[in-house]
């Protein structure tokens, strides 16, 4: 099996992501060195300058490394959880302290567009309460709205604020509000406002600030993405949690990484991580499993196996399952997803149906029979008794005609016998069907029964065996047959108590063969066996082998006989495998 054993990290180490400060579509940033990153900002800045010279000239502008550095540990900071109420509250702290405000908002988009504020703090980064939490609205809103920084060094005497009432009644002089934007799309706004002339903002800052604005929406988006994956995985996980069906999701080797409590009553076990598919079904039926992951493993394509019979402790089950191939598990290559159904009562009313159906049809025919029969057995009474009759009257003359009569009516009898063993060839239902699942399905309902208690039986079919046309019951009623012979031989020798069936294909051929370890059949007996009303059986009616016989024969196959008195007896069953 091309199952590969590989290494794998534990996704509980991988909860920490390292963004990119400057451009979040770049790749490679989240393994750079800081001094790298301070590069990337310094040509950032570069631009500015050049764009706008008269900032380079400004005492305090961003093109001072040590904001270059202070910026570079504030990403560090802002990005150091994913835990989105804590990057909220490390975002306002960090922009307080780095542009030195006097107060700081964070706002973000609800699902109507609207803004709603999520973490409000002061200078000495405190939480301000809320009758201290007042500002301005409209600057937030059309920040929010166009996706454009606003600054102001001194709103009162900025003609686009200065009629503004919150900008009077809050006497504040230099305001900044800068968008957090992923791509083109705004997410929300941070606000960051003095009213003191002391702490005025420089227009260098605000270019400082849309820097740290760019990073602080990275982090925030992917807070919520992750959150957002948490819960999709905690829905998924009730989900799988509480469905009926077994899910399992194996290794590239087979191991066993993930099953729902419905896989583990199955499989009656608390706890089968850990283990492999291997352990769960047994060396017994092993082989089947592994040709059909190797299949999907081979094709990419998924897998039915429709009737698989496992022994869980002292328990024999029935189930069903769906084997598809997993991409890229746990990125340790390709793993597999197994859909486990217990199939065991479903079966079993299945086999009941078909039984009752069978009784059913046997019962009505048995009263058709002995219909018939009645009125045979009715003319040769009468015809009887007309002759003892004539016999003790001494009328010889008539003594010929009720004698040819009864011997005519049981000639009637015998042919109409025959008519009865010629059934089987009449009232044939072929169908395409495995004579795996055939063996699996009888061997299942007759375990049960008393005279297979001591019987230990040893199944060794053919995993590859294609189907073939028969006639199922027909089929079911020759094995079943072999397998009661076997049982009475077991029982009438000392011997280990033994049945092994198995399954092959040789040429255009399928073969059954059944071998049992009881008392042997005699030389000379085992060319008799087959003839009808041969039985080396005290209460036998030598019937059934010779049934067998003939329902082999019309679907053109043969069954014959080995066996050593005292040591075995070995049946072989061969059909042709063409349509």
């Amino acid at each position: 099996m091309p199952f590969e054993s590989r290494g794998s990290e534990s996704l509980e180490n991988t909860g920490k992501f390292i963004l990119p400060l400057v451009d979040e579509q770049q790749e490679g940033h989240s393994n750079a060195e800081p001094d790298d990153l301070l590069a990337k900002m310094e040509q950032s800045v570069s631009a500015i300058s050049k764009a706008r010279p008269h900032l380079s000239k400004e005492e305090g502008s961003t093109a001072d490394t040590g904001h270059f550095k202070a910026l570079l540990e504030v990403s560090a900071a802002v990005n150091s959880s994913l835990v989105t109420d804590d990057i909220l509250q490390a975002v306002m702290k960090r922009a307080i302290e780095l542009l030195k405000a006097e107060r700081g908002f964070l706002m973000l988009l609800d699902e109507k567009r609207q803004l709603r504020i999520r973490t409000v703090y002061n200078l000495c980064k405190e939480q301000l309460m809320q009758e201290d939490s007042a500002f301005s609205t409209s600057i937030a809103n059309k920040v929010a709205q166009n996706g454009e920084s606003i600054y102001t060094s001194d709103a009162q005497e900025d003609e686009r604020f200065s009629q503004q009432q919150s900008i009077a009644e809050l006497n504040l002089r230099s305001i900044m509000c800068v968008p957090l934007k992923i791509k083109e799309d705004v997410i929300g706004v941070v606000y960051l406002d003095n009213s003191s002339e002391a702490r005025l903002f420089l227009e260098s800052d605000l270019y400082l600030f849309e820097l740290f604005a760019t990073q602080a929406a990275i982090a925030i988006n992917n807070s919520r993405l992750y959150e957002k994956i948490l819960r999709l995985k905690s829905y998924n996980e009730k989900i799988i949690a509480s469905t009926p069906v077994g899910l399992l999701v194996l290794s590239r080797d087979g191991a066993i990484v993930t099953a729902n409590a419905a896989a583990e009553s199955i499989f009656k076990s608390r706890s089968i991580r850990g283990f492999t598919l291997r352990d769960l079904v047994g060396e017994k039926d092993w082989s089947r499993w592994k040709q059909t992951c190797d299949s999907v493993f081979s094709s990419g394509e998924a897998e039915n196996l429709t009737r698989l019979y496992i022994s869980v402790g002292n328990e024999e089950k029935v189930i069903s399952a769906k084997i598809s191939p997993l991409e890229d598990l746990d990125h340790d290559g390709r793993g597999l997803i197994v859909v486990v159904e217990d199939i065991t009562e479903k079966t079993i009313l299945e086999n009941y149906v078909t039984i009752s159906e069978k009784l059913i049809a046997k019962g009505e025919m048995a009263a058709s029979v002995g219909h018939e029969l009645n009125n045979f057995l009715a003319i040769i009474s009468n015809n009887a008794e007309l002759l003892q009759m004539r016999i003790q009257k001494q009328q010889y003359e008539k003594v010929e005609k009720s004698s040819q009569a009864i011997l005519d009516n049981i000639d009637k009898i015998r042919r109409f016998t025959d008519n009865l063993m010629d059934l089987s060839k009449l009232d044939q239902e072929m169908v395409s069907y495995n004579l795996n699942h055939l063996i699996d399905d009888l061997l299942f309902t007759v375990k049960s029964q008393k005279r297979f208690n001591e019987v230990m039986f040893v199944v060794r079919m053919s995993p590859d065996l294609p189907d073939c046309k028969i006639d199922v019951g027909q089929i079911q009623q020759v094995i079943l047959n072999l397998l009661y012979n076997a049982a009475d031989a077991l029982h009438a020798s000392s011997a280990k108590k033994e049945i092994i069936i198995a399954t092959r294909t040789d040429k255009s051929e399928q073969i059954i063969t059944i071998r049992d370890s009881g008392c042997g059949i005699l030389p000379e007996n085992q060319e008799k066996i087959f003839e009808p009303h041969f039985s080396t059986k005290s209460d036998g009616h030598g019937l059934g082998l010779s049934n067998c016989r003939r329902i082999v024969e019309n679907h053109f196959g043969t069954i014959s006989v080995r066996s050593e008195p005292g040591k075995y007896t070995e049946f072989t069953v061969a059909l042709p495998c063409g349509e």
